[in-house]
């Protein structure tokens, strides 16, 4: 006779299942609460939509690695934090009443009450002041930067973050219209990287790219159609990669304006990529050039 689950079948309740098959599946369940808030318990907890929003001129953050590099960015202003107790022992907090701004312990169901059940926050949140744009003049000498052109989607910009700083771009340029603004969602898909690349915003993008041209950027959109391969386009020590829009891609405008375009090369059947995806391909390629 075959062991094998039948259909619908789980470890533990059948034939082919025993007794340590459910246990382990309990175990499984209990981790998996563990990494959503450090619940203990084996019952998942209700389904809640987000609740209120954030005071007004705060955000709310959160995540162990969003919140840890918050703490460790004396450039951001926390106002408040709320913790689990295995949260805050992760953390290395734990004695929250050291630190230099309210803190309190709180259930997993606390935190969820604030951003909905479906938000992954390990049971950890801070409320703090956004960290204000900079200006382009801020951008110093870095070799390599990220421009976006109207990217829009919070989890797109929070994973561009996290490759930017993981490749050592210098700072992240999107524009101040139609780019997603600071939130825990962004924060969260950054995993911590918000706190360690400066975000330089422009009013208009054409122009921006034409002051980073007179300080030496070679300015490259990410084109499934450019006429080059993307390795091939590289010169100069002074990058400036600049992609598009999820779906419509670069704007006209932009794509006249940049020093050229090129494509990620791509053998297999599908030609382009999420955003989020073709920005660390091509940081890294980028990053591989300048040395």
């Amino acid at each position: 006779m075959s062991d094998r689950k039948k259909p619908g079948q789980t470890a533990g309740t059948g034939p082919g299942g025993t007794a340590k098959d459910g246990h382990y599946a309990r175990l499984r369940r209990a981790y998996r609460d563990e990494k959503a808030g450090g619940a203990s318990s084996f019952r998942p907890r209700p389904k809640l939509p987000p609740g209120e929003q954030a005071p007004d001129g705060l955000v709310r953050l959160y995540g162990l690695h969003t919140v840890r590099a918050a703490l460790d960015n004396p450039r951001r202003r926390i106002r408040r934090l709320l913790a689990t107790r295995n949260a805050a022992e992760r953390l290395g907090l734990p004695d929250l009443s050291a630190l230099p701004f309210p803190a309190e312990l709180v259930e997993p169901r606390d935190i969820d009450r604030l951003t909905g059940s479906d938000a992954v926050h390990q049971g950890v949140l801070i409320e703090a002041e956004p960290l204000a744009p900079k200006r382009l003049d801020a951008l110093g000498d870095a070799p390599l930067v990220l421009v976006l052109d109207q990217v829009t989607d919070p989890h797109n910009v929070g994973a561009i973050l996290r490759s930017a700083v993981a490749f050592g771009a210098g700072a992240l340029i999107t524009t101040a219209r139609h780019s997603p603004a600071e939130s825990g969602v962004l924060a969260k898909s950054a995993s911590g990287a918000l706190e360690h690349v400066d975000h330089i915003e422009v009013r208009n993008l054409a122009e921006a790219l034409a002051t980073l041209h007179a300080a030496g950027y070679q300015s490259i959109g990410l084109d499934s159609d450019g006429p080059a391969e993307l390795e091939a386009t590289f010169s100069g020590k002074k990058i400036a990669l600049v992609l598009g829009a999820e779906g419509k891609g670069l704007r006209q405008r932009t794509r006249e304006t940049v020093t050229a375009l090129a494509r990620l090369d791509m053998p297999g059947a599908i030609r382009s990529l999420n955003v989020s995806n073709a920005a660390a391909v091509a940081l890294y390629a980028a990053r591989k050039f300048l040395g």
